[in-house]
């Protein structure tokens, strides 16, 4: 029998998925066929990949599978590995490689040391809001990649392929209008974000150390 208890405790439960920044506003295809396994959350600190010390890139290339599924609902958090609305309707896949190609554009002047390394991304998700999303709760920008880094002259590969979490915080309601105003849109703060993750996980003895929002980052990685 279900109670009028249980029935409050799922309404509290679910009214969590609505508490980030409440602020209501007045292809690239490859031959890969088999799809990864499945994506967890990081749980505590876990063995990173050695570090290369003195990293320079010397090329890159950006892989977005075509087994991603891609989602145009316009709903909280929609079931989908790619949802994005900071481009106009189009290609996605071709969208969200331009981004990270765009952020590793602008790390490669920084990274000019003594070791060429080729890096290869592969898209693993790639969540922006939807507009249902941006204009009323904000949420979690979640962004998941592989990492591979190769000797420019050999192929060989430099370290361990590493998967990269590189969730952000995303803006809502007036904060998102008054960022899209300022220049500050979904597609440019991403792209920043994807830079500086980059840089992070290329030089830092740790790499990149995943940010921890909330709820509706769980939610996220729980669907």
């Amino acid at each position: 029998m279900i109670t009028t208890k249980h029935v409050l405790g799922l309404v509290a439960l679910l009214g969590l998925s609505a508490c980030a920044s409440v602020d209501t506003a007045s292809r690239n295809e490859t031959g890969i066929t088999s799809a990864p396994a499945a994506i967890a959350a990081p749980a505590g600190a876990t063995e990173a990949a050695p570090r290369l010390a003195q990293i320079a890139l010397t090329g890159y290339e950006v892989e977005v599978p075509g087994y991603l599924k891609v989602s145009e609902a316009n709903a909280y958090i929609p079931r989908a590995d790619i949802v994005w609305r900071g481009d106009a309707p189009g290609d996605r896949y071709r969208q969200v490689g331009a981004i990270f190609e765009a952020g590793l554009a602008q790390a490669a002047p920084t990274l000019q040391g003594s070791v060429p390394a080729h890096a290869k991304i592969t898209v693993r998700r790639f969540h922006g809001l939807t507009e249902k999303a941006r204009y009323t709760t904000g949420g979690v920008h979640n962004i998941i990649f592989d990492l591979a880094l190769y000797d420019p002259a050999t192929g060989a590969l430099l370290r361990p392929v590493e998967t990269v979490h590189a969730d952000m915080r995303a803006l809502g309601g007036n904060r998102a209008i008054e960022a899209d105003a300022a220049g500050q849109t979904q597609k440019v703060r991403v792209t920043e974000h994807l830079r500086r993750t980059l840089l992070e996980e290329l030089t830092q003895p740790g790499g990149h150390e995943n940010a921890r929002l909330g709820v509706i980052q769980a939610l996220n990685y729980a669907r």
